[in-house]
């Protein structure tokens, strides 16, 4: 069954529609339905390829943050074999909305590190909707140690509307570990690669991507903030979310236009919910081709191409 988006509710009642026909033709064998069905099917099709040829920046938050997409687990099943998971930060406790370990991808040893938003009400809870708190950034550190010992490339899944907020995060030291985490992104000696496949929400997403290529899926964003949390401090007014979307830049195309991103990933129509096998797939031949550019590199040269590459970003905006 389809979760239809607020836009997508013209598109919900042809498709509906149709079902509807069929379902009838079902019970009534006599009925012939089939014709009309496959022009019902026609017009959904076309007004499936209208809606998502000029998405606007807000759509693409509401594509970007649907349930139904595949989140780091589904990535880490279908992609990567030999996964074994490590938990906890050897300090405080175990985050689960931050999930990684060892791992083979395409038969070559690597460490995996994502946020997990959870696929219902209760995986949702547990994983804290993929909000990490310190913990999960130090487990993230631990395992960025591990594969600089042991030369293994990293790759990110990323994917969370932000770092946890809470009291409790924060006595933790919340913004210490997030910055810790980007640090050492900053200094391993081993490739790492980042996929931003929904939501890249401010520093608790940069906390895993500051990578050496960085990827988007097509309908995902990544942004400073979030747009209704921009909307609040600017016009005190979260309903303003959409002005802010616009305003942002936060979707691939405007990313990968001012140099914050490698390489867009492009979904199926409709979004990565509608096919998530055919976006597993693109993201692994993705990762494959990243990992692939990074192969053979001097190690001083990863950690020197990874820091030009963030601290030269906006230069060319400054110069101008």
């Amino acid at each position: 069954m389809t979760n239809y988006l607020d836009f997508e509710r013209p598109l919900a009642e042809i498709e509906g529609k149709a079902e509807e026909l069929r379902a009838m033709a079902r019970q009534n064998p006599e009925m012939k339905v089939e014709e009309e069905a496959a022009a019902l099917d026609k017009k959904a099709a076309d007004m499936l390829v209208d809606l998502y040829k000029t998405l606007t920046p807000w759509r693409k938050c509401q594509v970007a943050r649907h349930g139904d997409r595949p989140h780091c687990q589904d990535y880490i099943d279908a992609l990567f074999t030999e996964y074994t998971p490590l938990a906890g930060d050897r300090n405080f406790a175990d985050d689960h909305a931050v999930m990684g370990g060892l791992a083979r991808f395409n038969d070559r040893p690597v460490i995996v590190i994502g946020h997990e938003k959870g696929n219902d009400t209760k995986s949702r809870i547990e994983r804290n909707f993929g909000m990490a708190r310190p913990e999960g950034y130090r487990k993230a550190i631990r395992l960025m140690d591990m594969a600089d010992r042991f030369g293994l490339p990293v790759v990110t899944l990323v994917d969370t509307p932000g770092a946890y907020p809470g009291k409790g995060a924060e006595e933790r030291g919340q913004s210490e570990a997030i910055a810790r985490s980007t640090e050492k992104c900053l200094q391993i000696k081993v490739p790492l690669v980042s996929i931003i496949i929904g939501e890249g929400g401010s520093g608790g997403a940069v906390a895993f991507a500051t990578a050496n290529k960085v990827a988007m899926l097509e309908h995902s964003i990544y942004s400073v903030i979030t747009p209704e949390g921009c909307a609040s401090i600017l016009w005190k007014d979260a309903e303003k979310m959409r002005e802010a979307a616009e305003q942002m830049r936060l979707t691939a195309q405007e990313l990968n236009q001012l140099g914050v991103i490698d390489r867009i990933i492009k979904e199926p129509l409709g979004g990565a919910h509608r096919d998530k096998k055919a976006t597993i797939a693109a993201v692994g031949k993705a990762l494959e081709a990243m990992l692939g550019d990074l192969d053979e590199s001097d190690p001083a040269k990863l950690v020197d191409q990874r820091r030009k590459k963030f601290l030269g970003m906006g230069s060319k905006g400054l110069a101008a």
